[in-house]
């Protein structure tokens, strides 16, 4: 009798303990990533560590016909986007047909370039962001990681556009039965 009171007891234990061992292996995978991310300390980007001055000259080529006819399609100013976060796109008087683009404390030398779907696009000469400008909106990746930096960036024009759109009767679409 002794022996099977003693067995129910190490099969209670037992349950217990793969029961909070479980419990625990779900709370360091949930909570393990974040904090593992929050006490890592922050990395200074190079030009924070060096300085602003330190960085190269830029020698860029000279805009041809093609990249100033789409540098005359970019929408200049500052763009209103999400979060009310702001960008700012002037043009760039040391390099003509290249424009400047600040976000936040960020800024890049952009090349604009057109695309065949009739999208502007500014090229980071550095490669490292990308701002897409269409009809109705604006963003800003990050080509390196492939992960957009701002998202639905308004300029005056592009709102207008989109109010204009949105005043017009809707087309019929290939997609509606007949």
């Amino acid at each position: 009798m002794k022996s099977s009171a003693v067995i129910r007891r190490h099969q209670r234990i037992r349950t217990w303990a793969l029961s909070a061992g479980m419990v625990l292996g779900m709370v360091a995978a949930t909570f393990g990533p974040q904090l593992a991310h929050a006490a890592a300390p922050a990395k200074a980007s190079k030009a924070v560590i060096k300085g602003a001055a330190a960085e190269k000259p830029l020698v860029l080529a000279a805009a041809d016909d093609v990249q100033m006819q789409a540098a005359d399609r970019v929408l200049l100013g500052r763009y209103e986007c999400e979060f009310g976060r702001r960008i700012t796109v002037d043009r760039n008087d040391a390099h003509p047909g290249y424009v400047n683009l600040a976000l936040d404390r960020q800024s890049w030398v952009m090349k604009p370039v057109q695309s065949a779907t009739g999208a502007i696009r500014l090229e980071d000469v550095r490669g490292q962001a990308l701002l897409v400008q269409i009809l109705t909106k604006s963003m800003v990746l990050d080509t390196k990681s492939g992960k957009r930096l701002v998202d639905a960036c308004v300029h005056e024009v592009q709102r207008k556009a989109e109010a204009d759109l949105a005043s017009q009767p809707p087309r019929p679409s290939i997609f509606d039965a007949r």
